[in-house]
């Protein structure tokens, strides 16, 4: 059976500077090392930061008021978390990945302008969350073409579009055409702003589908991205499967299966796609393994001050 690997796949910058800050934060101020949320959406990840003895706790009101050092997630925060934070005296490293910070900014410079801000994402996302919580003013969020039909705003003429970094420009045309068709006026961000990660991994799963008999997605079930790769092989026409680990591979997926291929969400450590493909290579009895040319990513993010 050929096994074909999707590139790029697996991490991308946001995801490893904030597990970068974890471990540094550990090795320099020892543990218990406390983060609101999951730093990322990957329970392996997550459970190798908790053997190292970082606490993972759901709000703030979880920190002791003595914890060492209290970490953001990569999803970002709400201004409201931010508060409460600082009026607990909370010791605070913020690992937001910078291209979500890049939004936060732009949404709240929409509504310093007077704007109604559409923000275009997945309602209840940690992400999107964190994002309405940080503008000031009026935000609606939307996902779908019928969300848009639904949309009741005060002013059209003063009206503004931002994106969940974890859709691709793919995944938002739809819903930004029909924003422009109902209100022409709206204003939105430039297309270098859609998420590099997002859009690279997508375009690499089209590619794959072309390719192959089947695709194994490697990601959280409330992983956006990991989710959003499944449903694209989906909508190319192959079964696709969203698995954790090798362990939830199902052999009878196999069944007539000459190529698959194997691709991984932002927040999946490359060590799981090994253990995948040792798994693939018992099952059939040996494999032809190849990696499909694809972009090569050099995007790195600078630590926050306090661990740099």
């Amino acid at each position: 059976m050929r096994v074909y690997l999707a590139r790029p796949r697996g991490f991308c910058a946001g995801v490893e500077r904030a597990i970068e800050i974890v471990e540094r934060a550990l090795a320099r101020f020892g543990p218990p090392i406390y983060v609101r949320h999951e730093i990322v959406h990957n329970v392996h990840v997550v459970r190798s930061l908790k053997e190292k003895g970082v606490v993972f706790v759901d709000e703030l009101d979880q920190v002791p008021a003595d914890a060492p050092m209290t970490i953001f997630s990569a999803h970002g925060v709400s201004k409201a978390v931010e508060d409460e934070a600082r009026a607990r005296g909370l010791q605070v490293i913020d690992a937001t990945c910078p291209l979500v910070s890049k939004v936060h900014i732009e949404g709240r410079r929409y509504a310093k302008a007077g704007c109604e801000v559409v923000l275009i994402g997945h309602a209840g996302h940690a992400e999107v969350q964190g994002t309405v919580g940080q503008i000031s003013g009026k935000v609606h969020v939307v996902a779908t073409v019928a969300d848009v039909e639904r949309l009741e705003v005060a002013d059209p003429e003063k009206l503004a579009y931002i994106t969940q970094t974890t859709l691709s420009l793919d995944d938002t045309r739809a819903v930004v055409d029909a924003l422009t068709r109902r209100f022409p006026a709206i204003v939105g961000p430039d297309i270098n702003d859609i998420c590099y990660a997002t859009q690279n991994r997508q375009r690499a799963v089209r590619h794959l589908a072309g390719m192959v008999d089947a695709i194994v997605v490697i990601g959280a079930k409330n992983s956006s991205n990991s989710n959003r790769l499944k449903e694209i092989a989906a909508d190319c026409g192959v079964p696709a499967y969203l698995i954790d680990d090798a362990g939830g591979l199902d052999p009878a997926w196999l069944k007539g299966v000459t190529a698959i291929g194997v691709t991984a969400g932002a927040s999946a450590p490359e060590h799981l796609v090994a253990e995948l493909i040792a798994a693939l290579d018992r099952l059939s009895g040996g494999i032809d393994l190849r990696e499909v040319a694809g972009i090569e990513e050099h995007v790195a993010f600078r630590l926050p001050r306090e661990l740099a």
